[in-house]
């Protein structure tokens, strides 16, 4: 579980709630995740797991996501992260809408 403090001042408490939910879930190597069911077992609304998750793929090392697809709900692909994906990410970032 991460603590607070260390985390306060890189990560809000929805981002760590969803830092550590990716941990439970990441078993295989990677895992694919649809934003409503992330939010039906956090708590949370779909809205805030996808800003979250859209903010982690861009600041947290720990893991690659990548927004894969959608239907009825965004569906997000979750690795381990790598310092590779850190620097693909950096070469080519998203576009913001």
């Amino acid at each position: 579980m991460l603590t607070k403090s260390r985390f306060s001042t890189k990560y809000n408490e929805n981002q760590v709630t969803l830092i550590n939910y990716l941990k439970t879930q990441l078993h295989n190597g990677r895992c694919f995740l649809k934003s409503k069911y992330i939010a039906k077992e956090l708590g949370l609304s779909s809205k805030e797991v996808g800003t979250n998750m859209a903010i982690l793929s861009e600041i947290c090392p720990d893991f690659t996501i990548e927004r894969y697809s959608y239907s009825n709900s965004t569906t997000w692909l979750v690795s381990p992260g790598s310092t590779q994906g850190f620097q693909r990410r950096m070469e080519h970032p998203v576009a913001s809408v």
